[in-house]
Order: structure tokens, then C-alpha cells, then sequence
């Protein structure tokens, strides 16, 4: 329940830039549990946490049998100025 994993795409390393990362997590957590969560296992101080709740769907196949997605939860948590989560951070090239 208590899942935590980021999500790396090109939008969310440039909102990391900005001091906003952006986790999946689980669907039973809340907004202050997620603050916490964050806090404990990376170290660092949050100001802001938002969340998404996306809904699962039915996707059809070719051969008509049904596929089903899962529903999910993000969590954009922003960080204290001058903290960051070494996990986003990308390595520029000279």
C-alpha cells in the first residue's frame, strides 16, 4: 500500500528543475501520508503535495477479449528551495 516510485519522463525531469518531483503511489494514501512518506525515505523537507487520481480502463483486444488498466495515483511533491532528490537529477553533457 505504502507504494512509492517515481515517474522519469522529459516533463517531469524539467518540473525537477523546478524543485517539483513526481512520484506514483499507492491508492489508499492521502496527502499527508504521502508527505511523509517522502520525507522519511528521501531526507528532505516538503512544502506542497498534490495529487491525480487517474481511472483504470477496458481496452479491447483483437480477438475481443477484455485488457484492464489498472488505476492509479501520482503525487507532485514540491521541496524546501535548495533541496533536491538526487534520483532526478540528469547529468549534463560538456
Amino acid at each position: 500500500m505504502n507504494k512509492l516510485e517515481p515517474i522519469l519522463t522529459e516533463k517531469t525531469l524539467k518540473l525537477a528543475e523546478e524543485g517539483k518531483y513526481t512520484f506514483r503511489v499507492g491508492l489508499g494514501l492521502n496527502k499527508f501520508q504521502i508527505k511523509k512518506l517522502i520525507e522519511d525515505v528521501f531526507g528532505v523537507h516538503a512544502v506542497s503535495v498534490r495529487t491525480v487520481k487517474e481511472s483504470g480502463e477496458r481496452k479491447r483486444t483483437q480477438r475481443g477479449t477484455k485488457r484492464v488498466i489498472l488505476p492509479e495515483k501520482k503525487a507532485i511533491v514540491t521541496l524546501k528551495e535548495k533541496e533536491k532528490i538526487d534520483l532526478f537529477e540528469t547529468k549534463k553533457k560538456k
